[in-house]
């Protein structure tokens, strides 16, 4: 038997969520779907958000159930995508102001030589 089962899981993925509200995990796909994102993650580079030591060999999908285990993952409503979304395109916008346009027209004007009327200087 394979533990934890995916009962458990989904029950874990859910405690979170109101009562009286719709679950977020509603079947063993989307704990499946989940778990195999997560390993692609790992696969990818990304870093065990658990314990792993350097010469243990587990595999990336072991590692992602027991992430969810131990609810170190968590499943986003496609409302909960979109905001994260838009917070990290927030963070990472620059912010285009006048004062910032200023300082880099005289940085410009800075680097650019003086123009000549056409006769050498001597």
């Amino acid at each position: 038997m394979i533990h934890p089962s995916y009962l458990e899981l989904m029950q874990k993925m859910n405690e979170n969520s109101d009562i009286g509200d719709e679950p977020v995990v509603n079947s063993r796909y989307s704990i499946v779907c989940a778990t195999a994102k997560r390993a692609r993650q790992l696969i990818d580079g990304d870093e065990p958000l658990i314990d792993v030591k350097p010469g243990e060999k587990r595999k990336p999908l072991s590692i992602a159930v027991e992430e969810m285990d131990k609810g170190l993952l968590k499943i986003q409503t496609p409302e909960e995508k979109l905001e994260t979304e838009e917070k990290i395109k927030e963070a990472y916008a620059e912010p285009e102001s006048e004062e910032t346009e200023d300082i880099l027209a005289e940085e410009l004007s800075e680097d650019e030589p003086a123009p000549s009327d056409g006769e050498s200087q001597e």
